[in-house]
């Protein structure tokens, strides 16, 4: 993994997130960060966007990946078929912490149409700032893969 100020973030979203990516993208601007789009309010389909995000965090080319969508609910259902990836949805900045404590996820879903942007940055910041805890945890996530 790359060091903290030089991590390399995929991001992508859905129409529905849009707004969201473009503000997540200046907030993460310590970070080198790579954009999947979509990169306009039209009506796109999310997988098109998750499964890139998804093969970057996959194949190693990204430290974390960062999805948006209406409800993240696509998006992480969508990325989560990646046998690599363990994607959250986060809508409170605990959950963000939980989902790297416990279960190492590497992909942060946020749901654009029900959290605020202030709260949006504060999950990713408290995302990509929570190492994985390891010990009882680790057996656990090495189960999940089929």
């Amino acid at each position: 993994m790359s060091t903290a100020n030089q991590l390399k973030i995929a991001i992508g979203a859905d129409h529905a997130g849009f707004e969201y990516k473009e503000i997540l993208k200046d907030f993460l601007s310590n970070y080198e960060v790579v954009d999947f789009g979509t990169h306009s309010l039209d009506s796109v389909d999310y997988p098109d966007f998750a499964h890139p995000v998804a093969n970057s965090v996959e194949k190693g080319e990204a430290d974390f990946g960062v999805l948006v969508c209406g409800s993240a609910q696509g998006v992480a259902i969508t990325a989560n078929k990646h046998q690599g990836i363990r994607a959250a949805v986060s809508w409170l900045t605990e959950i963000a912490k939980l989902s790297r404590q416990h279960n190492n996820a590497n992909v942060i879903c946020i749901p654009a149409r029900f959290v605020s942007a202030d709260l949006a940055k504060e999950m990713v910041e408290t995302f990509l700032a929570t190492p994985f805890e390891g010990g009882r945890h680790a057996n656990r996530v090495n189960k999940i893969s089929c």
